[in-house]
């Protein structure tokens, strides 16, 4: 029978890492009792001596190591706002969006004008050739920057090429479309999706460059592959646009380095997408203001107020089930908010057919939209206009009542810039608003707002 004693080059302390021939009950190092395990092992815990030694890489909070990382702008104003201020050193952003929605567009713009800097880029193209890489550039302007390009997607020949040029920013376009030798399954699948990821991530954190990874859209809206790429990178962005509409909405998913609540406002032009500077005259450029069912409201977006523009269609339906439909609100805040009418402020709009749309393609989330909603419902219900030199903003409840809102200030300011004259708000909020930009017109329920200044009212719907 083999001896199945386990060999071993004596013994040593888990606490200290001193190493000792024999066996003993207190280490001779450190005089710690029963420490010593045969070496290979550590004390009481069982775990490797590499696990005793990795306690040199744990550190008090106070004490950790930390570096000041120096943004590069990338000369796009909308664009290093949605970043946190502009490119980091070893961050991976993830951008995402519809086919055609500007993706390519962005990062092309962006990278030649970085490269005009004298800051060394690189643009792989997975999905166009060279010569069609070439044509959209000049198109754009940028024919002449000194802009590494190559079309590539195997991932072996694209790392060797980003080890070799060591760039301080790359791009991808599109991850969907790198393929690795190593995974049997084809081009865009989650274990290429997975494994390429993974090692362009691994070489932008050794080489310290700033990654950015182009990834398609679902039919679901969200970018492909999401649990396997999202939590991988350091930020995920999404590009947003309606069709037909020339506005683009750059939003952050996630940032490990800056707000989430930042937008960035573009427009697409034959040139290529140009910042919006003041998105708010933008969105309201083609209001006509004497209609019923119209409303502006100042929604904020990280430290931006914008003011938009929310419509309403209430007419008596032509079928016996009446069709409801928005657009850039969510479709169940409106069913509530319908309710909530009829019930508490008894306007009868069950028999109707009703439509609510944020003008320009905006898409707002916040419940301060939910005042100017309503107004604009209860405005087309009677047939009578909102006062177009008047904003409204507020959070409507279940009951009727309508609650105060945060940052009132910045929405106040940014509606006297644009000269409008008053604003309806919720009661509890006029202690926040001291010496507030415009006149402030108080609501506290549902009840009120068929009792504000309608112009041409019609009282065919209560």
């Amino acid at each position: 029978m083999k001896n199945m004693r386990e060999k071993h080059s004596g013994y040593r302390c888990g606490e200290c890492g001193a190493s000792v021939v024999r066996w003993s009950g207190k280490c001779p190092n450190c005089d710690q009792w029963d420490t010593l395990v045969a070496a290979g092992r550590s004390a009481r815990t069982g775990l490797s001596a590499a696990a005793a030694d990795a306690r040199e890489c744990v550190y008090f909070l106070p004490d950790a190591p930390q570096e000041d990382l120096e943004r590069t702008e990338c000369g796009i104003g909308e664009f290093d706002r949605v970043l946190g201020g502009g490119l980091l050193p070893g961050c991976v952003v993830l951008i995402g969006g519809d086919p055609g929605v500007g993706k390519s567009t962005l990062l092309l713009q962006a990278l030649s004008r970085i490269a005009a800097g004298e800051c060394k880029s690189l643009y792989v193209t997975c999905e166009e050739s060279l010569s069609q890489l070439g044509v959209r550039a000049t198109r754009l302007g940028y024919g002449g920057a000194p802009l590494r390009v190559t079309a590539e997607n195997s991932l072996d020949t694209i790392l060797a090429l980003l080890e070799a040029e060591k760039p301080r920013v790359a791009v991808i376009d599109s991850i969907q479309m790198v393929t690795a030798r190593e995974q049997d399954s084809p081009a865009g699948s989650i274990s290429q999706l997975k494994y390429a990821a993974a090692e362009l991530i691994r070489c932008a954190k050794e080489n310290n460059f700033t990654l950015f990874l182009v990834g398609h859209v679902t039919k679901q809206g969200a970018i492909a592959g999401p649990k396997a790429i999202e939590h991988m990178v350091d930020t995920v962005l999404y590009f947003e646009s309606e069709r037909f509409h020339t506005m683009r909405i750059l939003r952050a998913a996630k940032n490990r380095f800056g707000s989430i609540n930042e937008i960035g406002v573009f427009q697409m032009t034959e040139g290529g997408l140009e910042g919006v500077d003041n998105p708010s005259e933008l969105f309201l450029s083609e209001r006509s203001g004497k209609q019923s069912g119209s409303v502006v409201t100042p929604t904020v977006e990280g430290r931006r107020a914008l003011l938009v523009e929310i419509q309403a269609l209430i007419a008596p339906s032509c079928y016996g089930t009446p069709e409801r439909r928005t657009g850039g609100i969510d479709h169940r805040r409106f069913g509530m908010l319908l309710t909530v009418l009829e019930r508490r402020a008894g306007l009868k709009l069950g028999g109707c057919d009703a439509f609510a749309n944020v003008a320009g393609g905006v898409k707002i989330a916040e419940p301060s939209a939910d005042l100017p909603l309503a107004l604009s419902i209860v405005s087309s219900a009677r047939d009578a206009a909102f006062p177009s030199d008047w904003v409204a903003m507020g959070e409507i409840g279940l009951s009727g009542e309508i609650r105060a809102i945060g940052q009132i200030q910045q929405r106040l300011k940014e509606a006297a810039k644009l000269g409008f004259k008053k604003a309806v708000v919720p009661k509890g909020n006029l202690a926040s608003a001291s010496n507030p930009p415009i006149p402030l017109h108080p609501v506290s329920e549902v009840g009120e707002l068929c009792r504000l200044g309608f112009s041409g009212r019609s009282e065919k719907n209560g």
